[in-house]
Parts: structure tokens; C-alpha cells; sequence
């Protein structure tokens, strides 16, 4: 693993930006050189992101004299569809927690990243990594199974990616779901969306979360309750800082972290 891996930051300015900014200026094996952000153009990154570090936070990526070696992005669908262009054109590898995608982004996205790599994480949380790889392998010993997502009321997305990646894995590890017997719906979406295989899948959206998944399993006599917990954005930090360490080693465009655990 090379040492002072150089790392940018789009959306540095936000609080997810802002919190991968001082993480990897924590981190000796990385070293942060640039930080882009239209709303916070020309501020010093001490005061946006409160890192000690001599920069100014670039309006755009074509601001930078060069393309760091890594560039991780936390904005929003638009911004990050353009982010990864740049990067892609400017050879940057990059590590993405963004969601929303559709299979032609993820498909445009393969057709460009041909000298960089690109890391796209629906959850940088390893606990939720874990929570997601143990649903998929008690899926195939239950016959009904729900998906309960909670998060802060600003996420604009639903459900979250993780919680449609979740439901994907156990759709593809068991095909034997009970179907759905609810009738009479008194409130229409009451039962949560019908995700892959049938399981429903929930979104709660609430001041006071952070983010939080439940998976419920049932089967006869008995049910399975796997649940992760983020009380803080702090949490999904350990797993950004291996993926700019990471992410140089994977090939062209990668969705979800499990690789780089060896899951």
C-alpha cells in the first residue's frame, strides 16, 4: 500500500464532506489536497471542514492544477454524475457514497472508468456490510423476510441504497418467498414497497436518526431480527479511509465494499 495516498473531496463544505475531510486528514498513509465545493468557493478548508490544512475549497474540479490520486464524493445524484465524468476523464480514482444510481449510470460509468478505478458504496459502515452479508445467508432458510430502513429526515432518496442492496442479495441467495397476503389495504403503501423477490421493503425518515436498518426473517415457530446502528457519521469513516487505500487495487467499476473485506 503506498503512503501518502493524495485525496480530494466533493461536497466538502456538507456535513458528510466535511467529516471525510477531516478523516482523511487524520490518517498518515493519506494526505489531503484538494476540496471542492460550489457553495464554500474560495473559503478556507480550516473553517469550512475544520482541518488543519492550508487549502482553499475549489468551486469546481477543473479549479484543480491536477487530479488527486483518489477523489471521494458525497453530494447528490446530478453533481455526482458529473463528478464522475471528471474524474473518469482526468484519471482519478474514485470512491463514491452517493446513491440512486441506475444501471445506465453504472453502465456509462463502466464505459469511462478505462484508466481509473471506481468505487460506488451504498454503505460505508462495516457493520452494515456485515448486517447485508448475514441476511443473505439466512435468506435461503425463510420463507418471508421485510427490510426496515430509518434515516434523517434531509435524505431525499427512499429507499436507501442499502436497503435495496440488501433486498437484491436475498432475493438472488433464495427464489422461495411466501407471497404477500394482505387484501384490504386502509392505508395505500402501508405494507412498504414490493422490492426484489417480493420482500418489502420499508423507509423511515425522522429528525433524530442517523442511519439504521432492521432485516426481519420469519419462518415457522421462529424469526430473525439482524439490525445495524449509525448514531454518528463518524461511523462510516473507517470504512472510507480503507476505500481511498483500497481502491486503486480494484478494477474498473465496483459497487459495495465487500470486496475490500474479502466478503
Amino acid at each position: 500500500m503506498a503512503a501518502h495516498i493524495t485525496v480530494g473531496v466533493f461536497g466538502a463544505a456538507g456535513k458528510m464532506g466535511a467529516t471525510v475531510c477531516r478523516a482523511v486528514a487524520g490518517d498518515p498513509a493519506l494526505e489531503l489536497v484538494a476540496a471542492i465545493d460550489p457553495g464554500a468557493a474560495g473559503e478556507p478548508l480550516r473553517r469550512v471542514a475544520g482541518v488543519d490544512v492550508d487549502l482553499e475549497v475549489a468551486g469546481r474540479p477543473d479549479h484543480l492544477g491536477s487530479a488527486p490520486d483518489v477523489m471521494v464524493d458525497f453530494t447528490h445524484l446530478d453533481a455526482a454524475r458529473s463528478n464522475l465524468g471528471w474524474c473518469a476523464e482526468n484519471g482519478a480514482h474514485a470512491v463514491v457514497g452517493t446513491t440512486g444510481f441506475t444501471d445506465a449510470d453504472l453502465s456509462t460509468f463502466r464505459g469511462s472508468f478505462t484508466t481509473s478505478n471506481c468505487l460506488i458504496v451504498p454503505n460505508f459502515a462495516i457493520g452494515a456490510i456485515l448486517m447485508m452479508r448475514f441476511a443473505e445467508m439466512a435468506a435461503p432458510f425463510f420463507e418471508t423476510a421485510e427490510v426496515i430502513e430509518y434515516h434523517h429526515d434531509a435524505k431525499l432518496d427512499s429507499p436507501s441504497g442499502t436497503a435495496m442492496r440488501t433486498a437484491e442479495r436475498m432475493a438472488a441467495a433464495s427464489g422461495e418467498w411466501a407471497p404477500d397476503p394482505t387484501v384490504t389495504h386502509t392505508v395505500e403503501g402501508a405494507r412498504g414497497g414490493d422490492g426484489p423477490a417480493g420482500i418489502r421493503v420499508h423507509a423511515v425518515r425522522m429528525r433524530g436518526m442517523v442511519a439504521h436498518q432492521e432485516v426481519l426473517l420469519g419462518t415457522t415457530g421462529q424469526t430473525l431480527q439482524i439490525r445495524h446502528d449509525s448514531y454518528d457519521r463518524t461511523s462510516f469513516m473507517p470504512g472510507v479511509v480503507l476505500a481511498c487505500k483500497k481502491v486503486a487495487e480494484a478494477s474498473g467499476v465496483t459497487v459495495g465494499l465487500d470486496p475490500l473485506l474479502g466478503l
